[in-house]
C-alpha cells in the first residue's frame, strides 16, 4: 500500500445539513423560487452543473442582478465554511498516514466554493493531491476521476485504498478502478446497506486496517 484516498464530506468533515436547512430558502427566495421548486431543480438539473463547472454558469442561469449574485455566493460560501472543519480523528489520522511514507489525496464531489476556501482550512497542506469535482469537471463514480488522484500521486490501483461514506456509489466506483475501498459509518453518511467491503466508525481506526 502506498496511497490512501480520502472522500470529504462525511468522511473527513460533516457537511453542515441544519445549517444549510435554514440558509436554503432564503436562496430560493433570492432565486425567485419558492423552497420546493429551488429543492427540485437544485437536486435535480443543476446538480451536475454546480458539481462539475463554476457556479457563476448556475447563477447565469437565473435573471439575478450582481448585488443579488453575490449575496447567493456569500450564504452558500458561509455553510460550507462552517463544514470545512476536520472531525475528531481526521488530523491525527492523516498525519500518522503521512509519517509512516504514505501519500494522500482527496477525492470531492462539490460545488466550487469547497476548492475556493480550501486554502483557508486546517486541511490545507494535509493532502499531496486534491481533486475537486467542480475544478476538474468529472464526478464520482467517474473512473476518469479516480485516476487523476491516483497518476496525480504516481501509484497505481492496486497500491491505494479509497476511504469514503458510500455518497456517489464512489466505494464500488473504486473498486471497478482496482482500488480497495474502505466504507466510513458516519452519521451523515450514505454507506449502503448492502456494503459488504471492510468499513470503520472512526477514521482513527483507520490505521489498524492498513
Amino acid at each position: 500500500m502506498r496511497a490512501v484516498i480520502f472522500d470529504l464530506w462525511n468522511t473527513i468533515a460533516e457537511w453542515p445539513h441544519e445549517r444549510w436547512a435554514e440558509v436554503r430558502p432564503r436562496v430560493a427566495e433570492r432565486f425567485g423560487l419558492s423552497p420546493e421548486e429551488f429543492d427540485s431543480r437544485w437536486y435535480g438539473e443543476l446538480a451536475n452543473m454546480r458539481e462539475t463547472r463554476p457556479f457563476a454558469d448556475v447563477l447565469a442561469l437565473f435573471d439575478l442582478s450582481p448585488e443579488v449574485a453575490e449575496e447567493v455566493v456569500s450564504m452558500r460560501r458561509e455553510v460550507t465554511r462552517q463544514g470545512l472543519v476536520p472531525v475528531p480523528g481526521a488530523v491525527e489520522t492523516l498525519t500518522t498516514l503521512r509519517e509512516r511514507g504514505l501519500a494522500t489525496g482527496l477525492i470531492s464531489v462539490c460545488s466550487e466554493d469547497v476548492a475556493l476556501l480550501w486554502p483557508e482550512t486546517a486541511f490545507h497542506g494535509l493532502f499531496d493531491v486534491e481533486v475537486f469535482s467542480a475544478t476538474c469537471g468529472l464526478r464520482k463514480p467517474d473512473p476518469r476521476i479516480y485516476r487523476l488522484a491516483l497518476d496525480g500521486l504516481g501509484v497505481e490501483p492496486e497500491d491505494a485504498v479509497f476511504v469514503g461514506d458510500g455518497a456517489n456509489d464512489e466505494l464500488a466506483g473504486a473498486e471497478r478502478v482496482g482500488m480497495k475501498a474502505i466504507g466510513v459509518e458516519s452519521p451523515g453518511g450514505e454507506l449502503p446497506d448492502d456494503w459488504a467491503g471492510p468499513r470503520i466508525r472512526e477514521l482513527p481506526e483507520l490505521l489498524e486496517q492498513l
